[in-house]
């Protein structure tokens, strides 16, 4: 390097000094250089000034030797003639164009020139060859100057470059921000309780009644205060739960007075056709069970086929009452007969009685002659009346309040002792055995329906006698399964949701007087009737991380909305050849929005419809229109006390012509209806939302009525026993078996 840097020719001496202001004296010129090929030699290791010319250009440097004159102009470009390339192997090109500035200077050309230069260059010729005796690459003469304009190029492309990864960086960023946020599939553990009142949680407002597992629920999540039953009534009610549709759709909604099933042997019950959320989380890879109360029917044709079963609706696991909770399974509780008895058992047996009396005073007179054989039969007919009465007494509680574990009965008839504790050891093994994989827990209470019962550990330890004993004993059930959760570190993945079937069952009062049913606050009416007291029940949901906590939503809700947001969570896809009447809850648990998705809901009294609530949009108000109310009696009373429950047709009604109105977000306790006076819209809205109750009439279908009077009846055939021998139906497995759940 120092051999080939002195060969280099010295730079000409410039001016030191020159007149202050003047202009400064031109460089001169170096002579063009010529256009002849280098020898071989000259490639390889000459010191000419090819070579020198080369190594001043590689250091940046200016070229050396005189200057080429001054342009004519300033700032006109100067074009050298072509210089010799000394490399093997490369086509001499023409130099990079200088423009030559006044005093001597030089620059290199703009992109925009640099772009014509090389539309000008010898097509095909290489861009890049080796130098004689390397063994790296070496550029061309042309490459020289190209690689400083293409330097300049590559800086724009860079920015490009960078801009567009940038980009891509940030896209990759949010997507991995969106997945980390993307809800998980959870598990779900669904709490229902029956006959429980909104008034009677201390979360809903009770001072009195000891409730703090809800009540931890209820502040680790969201409370709905709007949140309906589809229906007052326990059957259809669970029926709309399961299925996430009006009850009337799958038939099963009653054109009678009685709209639940009463016996084992019935051949009524949920379709297999209906697809509940179990069928669909099963068919997604999920364990499901069902613990506690069932009352959607058994079985159809004989008492094996259990084509209603919930193991034919789903569920993988099933312990607990096929049927429902009634005082007649609790031995010392009453009958919920007792009307019907008095009609059809005491009745006939005081006409009859009247009747034999009667005839055997004017045969004593000798006034009539009576055969003996029409006091024979009238004797026989009292003795059928009343062994019939004594066989219902004591065959009912054991046909019909039995214990099963899945298809098999093992307890009957049931028992009271530690029910409660029982049912949720048998929650809890099932959490516990199927922690590492998915699963869906439906534990469905026998509290708070009649005859109410309660451990020793809660019995008389309320303020609200039986009631409050058996409320705190489930809410101690629910304690239970959330510590599961909390132990097997599940609760953070799983969605809890607790509620009730309906309102709390206002007219039950005991013989002596005691209250057996719940508070529904400060709303009017109850079980069987579709008052805010019958149809608005706690509504509770937990996820931590996915729910906010401590949020309260005053949106209408339905419990037809699981149905639809737990198959959206477990990433299974609702059916499409049936209309589902449910919502995803998820948009407005999330906050993503703050209206409910209902803009109309259809409130059914069994078969009929009974009213229809509207909530506009862009607007707060909250319509509900009654087309018959339920007589209530005594007069001025909260419920149908002579009738034990509200019924929906006939002589025990009155129907609204025009239609009732009520502004529920103004008036929730339904005590001030509106009139064209007080509403000045009232035409309006009714004619509103009875266009809309037609619309809906318009998409039901006939399906068979599965609360038809053939289909509730006792029918022997269908009965099940785990005896037999006859009709005793005794055995209880529950002790002597253990078996936890699968």
């Amino acid at each position: 390097m120092e051999a080939r840097l002195r060969t280099q020719r010295p730079r000409p001496p410039t001016p030191t000094s020159r007149p202050r202001g003047g202009p400064r004296a031109p460089r001169p010129h170096a002579p063009p250089p010529t256009h002849s090929v280098p020898t071989r030699g000259a490639a390889a290791g000459s010191k000419g000034p090819g070579r020198r010319r080369r190594l001043s250009h590689e250091r940046g440097r200016p070229d050396v030797g005189p200057a080429p004159p001054p342009p004519a102009s300033l700032g006109a470009l100067h074009t050298a003639p072509p210089r010799p390339s000394p490399l093997r192997g490369c086509t001499p090109h023409p130099s990079p164009p200088r423009t030559a500035l006044a005093g001597g200077g030089r620059r290199l050309p703009t992109q925009k020139e640099a772009v014509q230069i090389k539309k000008q260059a010898e097509p095909g010729a290489p861009r890049f060859c080796l130098l004689r005796g390397t063994h790296r690459p070496r550029s061309c003469s042309r490459w020289s100057w190209e690689h400083k304009i293409w330097r300049t190029v590559s800086r724009d492309r860079l920015k490009f470059l960078s801009l567009k990864m940038g980009t891509l960086l940030l896209w990759l960023l949010f997507i991995c921000e969106a997945r980390s946020h993307a809800v998980p599939t959870p598990n779900f553990v669904l709490l229902m309780a029956d006959d429980l009142g909104i008034g009677d949680p201390g979360c809903y407002g009770n001072k009195t009644l000891r409730t703090p597992n809800i009540d931890r629920l209820a502040r680790g999540g969201v409370k709905l205060t709007q949140h309906l039953a589809a229906s007052p009534l326990c059957t259809p009610s669970r029926a709309a739960f399961m299925t996430g549709r009006y009850p009337i759709r799958s038939g099963m909604a009653s054109r009678s007075q009685v709209g639940v099933f009463i016996f084992s042997a019935s051949s009524g019950g949920l379709p297999h056709s209906e697809i509940t959320f179990a069928k669909l989380l099963k068919n997604q890879g999920y364990s499901t069970a069902l613990i506690g109360k069932w009352h959607l029917g058994t079985s159809c044709r004989s008492s094996t086929d259990l084509c209603h079963h919930p193991l034919s609706h789903g569920f993988d696991y099933f312990h607990g009452l096929p049927m429902t909770n009634l005082r007649d399974c609790k031995p010392g509780a009453g009958s919920v007969f007792t009307r019907a008895l008095r009609l059809l058992v005491f009745t006939p047996l005081q006409v009859i009685a009247i009747t034999l009396l009667t005839l055997a005073m004017l045969r004593c007179l000798g006034l009539v002659q009576v055969p003996r054989c029409v006091f024979f039969c009238l004797s026989f007919l009292a003795a059928l009346v009343l062994g019939t009465l004594l066989c219902f007494l004591h065959y009912f509680r054991p046909l019909n309040c039995f214990l099963m574990r899945n298809r098999d009965i093992t307890q009957q008839p049931m028992s009271y002792d530690n029910l409660t504790q029982r049912l949720t050891a048998d929650a809890a093994q099932f959490i516990q055995r199927n922690a590492k994989t998915p699963f869906l827990l439906v534990l469905a209470f026998l509290h708070m329906h009649t005859a109410l019962f309660s451990s020793k550990d809660f019995a008389g330890k309320s303020k609200h006698g039986a009631y409050g004993d058996a409320a705190e004993e489930m809410d101690w059930s629910v304690g239970q399964i959330l510590d599961v959760l909390d132990e097997l570190k599940l609760a953070n993945n799983t969605l809890v949701y607790f509620s009730s079937d309906q309102g709390a069952h206002v007219e039950e009062v005991t013989v002596k007087g005691e209250g057996h049913g719940g508070s529904n606050g400060i709303y009017k009416g109850g079980k069987a009737n579709n008052w805010e007291g019958g149809i608005r029940v706690p509504g509770i949901l937990r996820w931590p991380g996915v729910i906010q906590a401590g949020l309260e939503i005053d949106e209408p809700t339905s419990n037809m909305d699981i149905f639809p947001t737990v198959a959206k969570l477990a990433g299974s896809p609702l059916p499409e050849d049936r209309i589902i009447d449910g919502r995803d809850l998820m948009p407005l648990l999330q906050g993503r929005s703050h209206r409910s998705d209902h803009e109309f809901l259809f409130h059914y009294c069994n078969f009929y419809l009974n009213a229809v609530r509207w909530h506009p949009q862009n607007s707060t108000s909250i319509w509900k229109a009654f087309f018959f109310t339920p007589k209530f009696f005594p007069e001025g009373a909260n419920g149908c006390f002579a009738t034990h429950v509200c019924f929906c047709h006939g002589q025990y009604v009155t129907y609204h012509d025009p239609p009732l109105l009520f502004d529920i977000s103004q008036d929730p306790r339904e005590r001030n209806p509106l009139t064209p006076t007080s509403q000045p819209r009232f035409r309006e809205i009714l004619e509103t939302m009875q266009q809309a109750a037609a619309r809906h009439a318009e998409t039901l279908g006939d399906v068979p009525n599965q609360l038809s009077l053939g289909n509730l009846i006792w029918k022997p055939w269908l009965q099940m026993c785990c005896s037999l021998s006859g009709l005793s139906c005794q055995c209880d497995w529950e002790k002597q078996n253990g078996r936890g759940s699968r």
